[in-house]
C-alpha cells in the first residue's frame, strides 16, 4: 500500500558505485594502480549486485 516509501536499493547501489569509481580514479591518477584495483573489483562487484537486482524485479 504504501511502496513510494520505501527505498530503491538499485539508486542507493548506483551512488555506491559511483563513488567507487571516482575513488579508483583518483587513486590511479595517484599512481596507486594496487588501490586502483581493488576499488576497480569492488565496482565491479556493485555492478553485478545491481545486475541481480534488475533481473529479480523483471
Amino acid at each position: 500500500m504504501f511502496s513510494f516509501f520505501k527505498r530503491d536499493p538499485i539508486k542507493k547501489l548506483n551512488k555506491q558505485h559511483a563513488a567507487k569509481l571516482e575513488q579508483a580514479m583518483h587513486a590511479q591518477r595517484n599512481g596507486d594502480i594496487k588501490s586502483y584495483a581493488m576499488l576497480t573489483a569492488e565496482a565491479e562487484q556493485i555492478a553485478s549486485e545491481i545486475k541481480a537486482i534488475e533481473q529479480s524485479q523483471a
